[in-house]
């Protein structure tokens, strides 16, 4: 699945409707959250079935498509299956109970409500919430593929204007020749990553960077008075700030992970819990600002791309083990320099990263490029998770 994003321009009322047809969506999936509250043993065609019942009883919603509605009804469906897999597993601490959502900013289209222009330039959607024909603007070529194979269309609402999103139902898949390296990477705040050849690649710290400019809009916001137009506006310039700090963090990401796939047939990296390590409040800002769980996303999205093998080890005792004799040497978080009985020297972050690369091969045996699914969905599934078998992850 391709998604494709395209700037969305229109006059002041189509935006209107946009911003009420994004307000009816969530009350959809609100009023399906309740509902699985109040009412036991509530299932997903259930869901599907009260969306029909809001558009009777509630004039607006039934001015928003019915296929909207039912996508609405979707993602309340997959937060409440998300909670049961959760404590299904067992998994510590809070299960994520389903919330109701009070900030939504996408409404979600689905083969109905919407078409396309025949020069790929125009989207009218002809529900009856009055959006009508809007201009779309972007770097992709929507003519190379047809319109059956468009199966979701999504207004998103940001800072900087309104974006239209097409997911295009297609298999990316790139053949390159393999180049017979292995490498294994240990993430860090000092370095963004260090490989195990030694290669350090620099933290941007984007964060850091442009939080000067973030205080100084955050405090002009605070100087407004409360429900006024100022602080409207100045509410959107500090979500531009942010915004394009989240966009410099993303495309580093996706570059710096092309580029490692592209080099490698084997990568090993940490199975970090992102969750656990912001629990150190001194190292919170810095750890979520170096945006590692991104990073391992798209490691392994372009792994299933390039037909490339992402193993995700253990973390345990990466950074004290040697990689050279395998004792482990005990090191505080300012120790730099790994020293070790047996003579091995070097620095602490390469000597993990040679561990973390060991770990990879022996989970997954030898070294080669294999062909994974590239339909497989993004997250854990899609990397070989150390203590399973390659075959085993593939067949699963």
């Amino acid at each position: 699945m391709l998604v494709f994003e395209f700037k969305v321009y229109g006059k002041s009322v189509q935006l209107t409707a946009i911003d009420d047809a994004i307000r009816t969506a969530q009350f959809v999936r609100n009023s399906c959250i309740r509902l699985w509250m109040d009412v036991k043993d509530t299932g997903k065609n259930d869901l599907q079935k009260y969306c029909a019942v809001l558009a009777a009883n509630f004039p607006f919603a039934n001015e928003l498509n019915s296929m909207a509605r039912q996508a609405s009804a979707e993602r309340a469906w997959s937060s409440i299956t998300r909670f049961y897999d959760n404590c299904k597993k067992g998994i510590s601490g809070k299960k994520g109970f389903p919330q109701f959502q009070k900030d939504c900013r996408s409404v979600e289209y689905k083969t109905s409500g919407w078409k396309l222009a025949d020069n790929r330039k125009f989207i009218t959607f002809t529900d009856k919430k009055g959006i009508g024909r809007l201009k779309i603007k972007g770097t992709r070529d929507l003519h190379f593929y047809q319109i059956n194979q468009i199966k979701r269309v999504r207004l998103v609402k940001r800072a900087d204007g309104y974006y239209c999103q097409f997911c295009i139902d297609v298999i990316r898949q790139e053949n390159i020749e393999p180049s017979g390296n292995t490498i294994g990477l240990d993430v860090g705040l000092k370095e963004y990553y260090t490989d195990s050849n030694g290669v350090m690649v620099e933290n941007p710290k984007f964060l850091r960077i442009g939080e000067k400019v973030l205080k100084r809009s955050q405090r002009r916001v605070s100087r407004k008075v409360k429900g006024s137009k100022n602080r409207g506006k100045a509410r959107q310039i500090l979500g531009k700030r942010h915004l394009k700090i989240s966009r410099q963090r993303k495309d580093h990401a996706v570059k710096l992970a092309r580029c490692v796939v592209q080099s490698n047939d084997l990568i090993a990296y940490e199975d970090l819990r992102i969750k656990n390590l912001v629990k150190n409040h001194c190292l919170a800002k810095s750890i979520n600002d170096a945006s590692w769980y991104q990073f391992r996303v798209w490691l392994e999205y372009f792994g299933l791309v390039f037909k490339k093998v992402t193993v995700a080890v253990n973390p345990q005792y990466t950074s004290q083990e040697c990689s050279s004799c395998g004792e482990v040497v005990k090191k505080t978080l300012s120790t730099r320099t790994h020293v070790c009985q047996c003579g091995c020297v070097m620095d602490r972050d390469k000597n993990a990263a040679l561990i973390i690369l060991s770990r990879g091969l022996s989970t997954v045996g030898h070294t080669g490029t294999f062909a994974l699914d590239a339909s497989n969905a993004w997250g854990d599934e899609t990397s070989t998770l150390s203590g399973a078998s390659l075959v085993e992850q593939v067949m699963s």
